[in-house]
């Protein structure tokens, strides 16, 4: 039988062995230079913007896989258009998308449209996950928040036209109110990779965006 002594240096060992993965995973998914091609059909499907904003969008897109990566293989919804498009057309270089996903998700991050989804539910714990773990990587209150996320706040930002818009004060008019998303409950002391349960957290609808990756 291992020693106590021996047994504990195995698991700090393993840890440190899963923690250097993760590393290396956000790493890469820092590092990888997306095809510029990309950007040109941004433009195409969004005239008004700039260099400088289509840049912002593939950040957004960066933000995302790194935001899929920590939930594993939870479902994350997408909160944003534009950044959705970008996807799409990520997506349509099937080797190299291929590629991205095996080395730094370890697996294939399929897209699923909201409207496909098995139940309403499912999309809301999509979108209240992806709000938790963008508030998380900003340091951002999920339940009390001073801004919005940079993936909640790209589409207004953008001015696009077909965006989805979130907005803090609920009585602003935008089309999803973020305090809605955010005051759910269910997220304490959950096992699961992003800390979030699986349970309703009785939020209400707390709905919005296009979709989500997910197994």
């Amino acid at each position: 039988m291992l020693s106590l002594s021996l047994m504990l240096a195995a698991t700090a060992a393993f840890l440190l062995l899963r923690k250097r993965a993760g590393n290396t995973k956000a790493e890469r998914i820092s590092q990888f230079v997306f095809p510029p091609s990309i950007a040109n059909k941004l433009k195409d499907a969004y005239p008004h913007l700039t260099d400088a904003q289509t840049a912002t969008v593939m950040n957004g897109l960066r933000e995302y896989f790194h935001i899929s990566a920590i939930a594993e293989r939870h479902m994350v919804s997408m909160p944003s258009k534009v950044v959705d498009v970008a996807w799409h057309e990520f997506i349509l270089f099937t080797r190299l998308y291929h590629h991205f996903c095996r080395t730094t998700l370890g697996r294939y991050l399929h897209h699923t449209p909201s409207e496909a989804m098995r139940t309403p539910t499912q999309a809301q714990h999509g979108i209240k996950r992806a709000w938790r773990l963008s508030c998380k990587r900003e340091g951002i209150d999920p339940k009390s928040p001073a801004r919005l996320p940079l993936l909640f706040a790209m589409d207004a930002m953008l001015a696009i036209p077909d965006g989805y818009r979130y907005a803090l004060n609920c009585q602003s008019g935008a089309d999803y109110c973020a305090s809605h998303i955010g005051c759910g409950s269910g997220c304490g002391g959950s096992s699961s990779a992003d800390g979030c349960s699986s349970g309703s957290d009785g939020c209400g609808d707390g709905g919005g965006g296009c979709g989500g990756g997910g197994d």
